[in-house]
C-alpha cells in the first residue's frame, strides 16, 4: 500500500511546533505543494494570485487544504488559541492558500470555548483592501460549517466603519439571502450607504439587489 506524502509530513512535525503560531505558519507553507501533481500551473496560478491581491497561488487543491486545516486542529486539541494567532499571521501572508486555510480554521475552531466570535475575527484580520474572492471563500466557508449570520448590531458597525467592512456586511448578506434569510428593513437602509469603487461591478451588483425596493 503505498504512503500518503501529506501524512508523512504531518508526523514528521515535532509536536513542540503546534505551541508556535509562528512556526505553523511556515509549516504550512511547506505543507501546501505536498502531494501536488507538479504543479504545471504554477506560473499561471501565480500571476492569477498578483492579479486577484495575492502574494502567491500555489494551486494547492481544496482537498489538501481541508486536511492540513483538520490535522492543525486536532493536533491542537482544547488549546486551540494559538490557532487565532495562527490565522491572523496567514492573513497577513495572504497567500491564496493562507486565505482559505485561515477561513477553514476560523469556521471550525471552537469559537464558544475561546470566547470569540468568527465573524468578529474575520473583520480583525482582514486588511484595509481585500479582494472579493477572498472575503467570499471565508464567508461561505462560515456559513458551511453552520455558523448564524451576524447579527444586526454587528452589520451596522461594519457599514459605519472601514470602506472594506461594509463591502464585507454587503457580501455577508448576499451570501445570507441567497439562503433565504430575510434582512431587516433597517439594515438595508445602512446598506444603501456603504461605498463601492468604481468599476467594481461585482459589489455593485450586489449592492443594487440588495436594497432593491
Amino acid at each position: 500500500m503505498a504512503s500518503d506524502p501529506l501524512d508523512e509530513f504531518f508526523d514528521s512535525v515535532s509536536a513542540r511546533a503546534h505551541r508556535s503560531p509562528r512556526k505553523l505558519t511556515k509549516i504550512v507553507r511547506t505543507a501546501y505543494p505536498i502531494g501536488v501533481p507538479a504543479l504545471i500551473l504554477k506560473s499561471s496560478t501565480d500571476r492569477l494570485g498578483e492579479a486577484a491581491g495575492y502574494s502567491f497561488h500555489l494551486g494547492t487543491p481544496d482537498e489538501n487544504l481541508r486536511r492540513i486545516a483538520s490535522w492543525l486542529i486536532t493536533s491542537a486539541g482544547n488549546s486551540q488559541e494559538n490557532l487565532l494567532k495562527m490565522v491572523k499571521r496567514l492573513w497577513k501572508r495572504h497567500g491564496r492558500e493562507d486565505v482559505a486555510l485561515a477561513a477553514l480554521l476560523l469556521a471550525n475552531i471552537d469559537h464558544r470555548h475561546l470566547g470569540t466570535n468568527p465573524w468578529g475575527e474575520l473583520a480583525k484580520n482582514i486588511s484595509k483592501k481585500e479582494p472579493a474572492e477572498a472575503l467570499l471563500l471565508s464567508i461561505e466557508e462560515l456559513l458551511r460549517a453552520g455558523r448564524p449570520l451576524p447579527d444586526n448590531s454587528i452589520i451596522n458597525e461594519w457599514c459605519r466603519s472601514r470602506v472594506v467592512d461594509g463591502h464585507l456586511a454587503l457580501l455577508v448578506l448576499h451570501a445570507g439571502s441567497v439562503r433565504g434569510e430575510i434582512i431587516d428593513q433597517d439594515v438595508i437602509e445602512v446598506l444603501k450607504t456603504v461605498k463601492i469603487p468604481p468599476g467594481d461591478s461585482l459589489l455593485g451588483r450586489i449592492k443594487s439587489r440588495l436594497v432593491a425596493p
